[in-house]
Order: C-alpha cells, then sequence, then structure tokens
C-alpha cells in the first residue's frame, strides 16, 4: 500500500501506460506530451480509461493520477537498447491534431508503423525526463522550458546526464528523437506494479 512518500503503480495504470499516444509539443525547446485529444489513443478519453479500470466513475481522477505514474515509470521502467516497432496511434487522428514529428508536410499522413533505434544514450535521458501535468491541454507532459531538469541549459543537462561532451548537433537530433523513444519505452519497458518513490521536482 502505498503511503505519502511513495506511488501506487498498479497493473490498470501500467496497461494505461502502454496506451499512452506521445505527441511532439513544438513549445519552448520542444518536449513530448500526451496527445491531448487522444492521450491513450482514442478521441474518448473517458472510455479509453473505463475499458481498462472497470470504472466509468472515476475517469478524470485516474487520468490525473496518470501524471504521476508516467513520472515514476519512465524513472523506474527496464528496456534495452536495441531496435523498437510500434503501432504509431497518431496515424488515425486528424493531420491538425496529430502533433506528430513523423507527419508528412506534403500529404499530412503520419506512418501507421514506426521502427526505431532506441540507443544507450536515449535510455539514460529518457530517466531524466521532467514529467508535469500541463493544465492547458489537461495532460502528462515533460516540461518544454527544462526538459531534463536542472538548470534548463539544454544542452549542457543533456551533457550532465550522458557524461558527455557531445556535439550540440547530436544533442539536438537526441532531442527530438525523445517521441519515438519515449512511445517505445512506454510499450515495450519491463516493470512490475507496486509502490514507487514519487518523484520530486
Amino acid at each position: 500500500m502505498a503511503d505519502d512518500a511513495t506511488f501506487d503503480l498498479t497493473l490498470e495504470r501500467i496497461a494505461l501506460i502502454r496506451r499512452m499516444a506521445v505527441a511532439w509539443n513544438p513549445a519552448g525547446c520542444g518536449a513530448p506530451i500526451l496527445n491531448p485529444q487522444a492521450p491513450y489513443g482514442s478521441l474518448d478519453r473517458a472510455e479509453d480509461i473505463s475499458n481498462v479500470t472497470g470504472d466509468d466513475e472515476g475517469t478524470d481522477e485516474e487520468h490525473r493520477a496518470l501524471g504521476e505514474a508516467l513520472a515514476v515509470f519512465v524513472a523506474n521502467a527496464a528496456l534495452k537498447p536495441g531496435r523498437y516497432a510500434y503501432h504509431n496511434p497518431l496515424a488515425k487522428l486528424p493531420p491538425e491534431e496529430m502533433l506528430d514529428l513523423f507527419r508528412d508536410e506534403e500529404t499530412g499522413a503520419s506512418p501507421e508503423h514506426v521502427t526505431f533505434d532506441v540507443s544507450a544514450e536515449h535510455l539514460a535521458l529518457l530517466r531524466h525526463l521532467a514529467v508535469r501535468w500541463d493544465a492547458e491541454n489537461d495532460v502528462p507532459a515533460i516540461d518544454t522550458a527544462r526538459p531534463y531538469g536542472g538548470s534548463g541549459d539544454l544542452y549542457a543537462e543533456m551533457r550532465r546526464h550522458l557524461g558527455s561532451d557531445a556535439a550540440s548537433d547530436h544533442l539536438a537530433e537526441l532531442h527530438r528523437e525523445m517521441q519515438p523513444a519515449l512511445q517505445n519505452l512506454l510499450r515495450h519497458a519491463d516493470i512490475a506494479p507496486g509502490p514507487f518513490a514519487r518523484r520530486v521536482g
């Protein structure tokens, strides 16, 4: 049982995390965000949640708890570097609602399937993503001002977490790849339910 210092990551919350549709928020430094129109893959958020929890009444409360659940998940879930594939949950949305880095600007379409190589660098950065609640969009999101926490100097924080002096061009590419990297983490990483220390900051 969770107490004030811990968060209860249940099987139902893990199942909802697996269904999350990761989009890209272009504000600030740019950062991943759950698609505001379809955070769990369809345009009916309440039904998506109740289909997992079996509770039609508590969907708003459970949705709000998924912000902290996401923070716990990215800090504790385990994934090995490698090539992963996922069905793109944004592909079926209207183009103006996709917020997808893979969207073709000419056709407006996004690929239905995405294959992506998750590197050790991606994984090191994912663990430090600063998950926040985006009140305007009413979804969990990564802080666009300080995506990896700390000082707010994007590349300095990335270098600190990577333990390297990587070039800015390489860091810029890594940062933009956080959308597919995070989507793969949510789909494929291992984690067991239970109480976890709440993330601070």
